[in-house]
């Protein structure tokens, strides 16, 4: 089949580059308009834009997906495929190829609607998560679903972690339902009635350690958080960074916030446990194992706000 493929972030790149091992032909990608990274202010290419420049596959940027339209119709696909594209694709453009447009999404519908699935499930303290793919429609994430795959999520595994295992799961189910669709024999059914859940992008807030909440509630937060928002707190008036942590066996009497800082390890006092650090990031400085850190500290403040 003639496809176009629309994405933007590297999950979507790492689809794309599966897709482009298998039978079917990419014509055009679509991606999001080259934008700041970091703290430079120059515009550069998306993970996807990159991929497709180098692969000199046609590239279409547009602030608008609508604006690409009529080129999306020259190029006559027969389907489309998004995965994190990062905006609205109207309902005209969703009607151009023959087959429609197949969504990958990182959660098993209807669970979990939205832009940070993995995020939310870790945040939930779900036991599985997994992969849907949809036929896009105009509401958000509701199409009618053509294939799931269940995956258990593993103790300690961050949003980053789980992400990259559920990638290229996501991109195999993407190629089967896809080829499927190409032999006649793609079959799509409703999403259940129930069960419906919604997962909005994460704010830096969400990403604060409030330490006078339980222990595995932190530890939550902090897988969800990590790589973006990641999670945080501050230590003698600086953002002290929280890459991972657990719940862990500790002194009693830690009130929320406190620290105990040991020759290997770091915990702190919450409102009811001991949460463990295990990688942190001062201001200014990089990524380090706790332990490391601790042991570089000669009386300084021994609480977080």
């Amino acid at each position: 089949m003639r496809l176009v493929f629309a994405g933007t972030p590297q999950v979507a790149a790492d689809t794309l580059e599966l897709l482009l091992a298998g039978p079917h032909e990419v014509v055009a990608v679509v991606s999001r308009p080259d934008a700041a990274v970091g703290r430079s202010s120059r515009p550069v290419p998306s993970p996807v834009s990159r991929l497709a420049l180098d692969r000199r596959i046609e590239l279409l940027r547009p602030d608008r997906i609508a604006e690409a339209a009529d080129r999306l119709a020259q190029l006559a696909p027969d389907a489309g495929a998004v995965v994190a594209y990062g905006g609205l694709i109207p309902q005209g453009v969703l009607e151009l190829p023959r087959h429609g447009w197949v969504n990958v999404h990182y959660s098993l519908l209807p669970r979990w609607r939205g832009a940070a699935p993995v995020q939310h499930a870790l945040l939930a303290g779900d036991p599985v998560t997994g992969v849907s793919v949809f036929r896009l429609v105009a509401a958000l994430d509701a199409g009618p679903l053509f294939a799931t795959r269940e995956v258990t999520i593993e103790p300690g595994e961050t949003a980053g972690d789980l992400l990259g295992r559920l990638t290229p799961i996501g991109a195999d189910t993407l190629g089967v339902v896809l080829d499927d669709l190409a032999a006649g024999r793609a079959r799509a059914v409703e999403q259940a009635g129930d069960g419906l859940t919604l997962a909005p992008k994460l704010a830096a807030a969400a990403g604060r350690l409030d330490w006078t909440l339980p222990a595995g509630r932190l530890e939550r937060v902090v897988q969800a958080s990590n790589p973006s928002p990641v999670a945080w707190t501050t230590l003698g008036g600086e953002r002290f960074r929280v890459l991972r942590a657990r719940v862990a066996e500790g002194p009693a009497g830690l009130s929320p916030g406190e620290l105990l800082l040991g020759r290997r390890d770091v915990v702190v006092g919450t409102g009811d446990g001991v949460l463990e650090l295990l990688q942190v990031q001062p201001q200014g400085r990089r990524p380090m194992p706790a332990g490391d850190w601790a042991r570089g500290r000669h009386g300084e403040p021994a609480r977080f706000a």
